[in-house]
């Protein structure tokens, strides 16, 4: 077996332990919570004891704990993530359905987080020690620093109800939302395929306020990290062999310098990523995004116990395996991390 599959086997058997941890944690964590998860979901008051012993019975809560485990695990397994009392369907089906906006989301938050980090990095690096340096710097540990729901609430104050730019909710214009056929569930895919430049337009609005929310902290981590990278790789020797050559500046820094640099940050890139995916809540809250983070918040306010499960551990899993994903990619970027 060559070093490249024999890494990417050590990987996924790694990663197994990993989400089997995951998993018995969130069984544990859900069932030490105090109170009656059943009792809660009837309300509390004037519940029968007959009810709840129906109740207990139908979600399988008067089993032994070891067997509710074991048919917990023997579920996921077989992609069975329990029904919601809520909405009467598959918890898998809500997700899947809500899926689609989440990821489009993390998407555009990482686009912007990219564009925006590595810029303002190779700004201060080619810079360094200059006045530019220090205010980006400022700038980065700025970003960093700051709540998330803050952020979407001063952007929808100033971009979207002082100067009106941007919608402040949603992910469509209520003009669209019956004549809108949804082929993806990605808006900017599904405009795209229906050629509809108004379509496009709205939907890139509705966008733009949460991806910046979205990946306004990453830009700043990507943006400090960019910079340390950069600053090393400025100081080597074969990009000073490039400057005595007579290239330009930029052709040095972009060609030469950048390439080298990229290989952290694109392991930062696909780890943030996953934070960006797990990290979505807030942002779908302040934005009433409807992806997965508006499921699970309304599965809390219902006390929705299954919903509630199913989807801390899909979310776990999902995060699982973008890790995963990352780390076999960097492998082809960096082949020094197979062995």
């Amino acid at each position: 077996m060559g070093g490249l599959a024999r890494y990417i086997v050590q990987r996924i058997v790694l990663t197994i332990p990993m989400v089997f941890i995951l998993l018995s944690v969130v069984f544990l964590v859900l069932r030490l919570m105090p109170g009656d998860p059943v009792l809660a979901m009837l309300g509390g008051r004037n519940v029968s004891p007959e009810l709840l012993e129906q109740k207990r019975h139908e979600m399988g809560l008067d089993k032994p704990l070891g067997v509710q485990y074991v048919e917990y695990l023997s579920g996921i397994l077989h992609g069975d993530f329990g029904k919601s009392s809520r909405t009467g369907k598959p918890v898998l089906y809500e997700l899947f359905s809500r899926l689609p906006a989440t990821v489009e989301l993390a998407i555009w938050g990482m686009l912007f987080a990219a564009l925006f980090g590595i810029t303002t990095g190779i700004l201060a690096a080619t810079r360094a020690d200059r006045p530019i340096d220090h205010t980006v710097r400022i700038f980065h540990i700025g970003s960093f620093a700051l709540p998330i729901f803050w952020v979407g609430l001063m952007l929808q104050v100033i971009f979207g109800v002082k100067l009106g730019w941007f919608p402040v909710a949603g992910r469509l214009a209520g003009r669209y939302a019956f004549t809108f056929d949804r082929i993806t569930g990605f808006y900017v895919l599904d405009a795209i395929i229906h050629r509809d430049g108004a379509l496009l337009l709205d939907v890139v609005k509705h966008l733009v306020l949460p991806a910046v929310t979205l990946g306004l902290a990453q830009a700043g981590l990507l943006g400090r990290i960019t910079r340390a990278s950069m600053l090393e790789v400025l100081d080597t020797d074969y990009v000073t062999t490039a400057r005595s050559k007579g290239l330009g500046e930029r052709i040095v820094v972009l060609k030469h310098a950048l390439r080298n640099a990229l290989i952290p940050i694109v392991t930062v890139l696909g780890l943030q990523f996953a934070i960006l995916m797990g990290g979505a809540v807030l942002t779908e809250t302040v934005f009433s995004w409807p992806g997965i983070a508006g499921f699970l918040i309304r599965s809390l306010d219902a006390r929705d116990w299954w919903a509630l499960q199913g989807t801390i551990a899909f979310i776990g899993i999902l995060i699982a395996t973008i890790n995963l994903v990352v780390d076999i990619f960097y492998s082809f970027i960096d082949p020094r991390v197979r062995y």
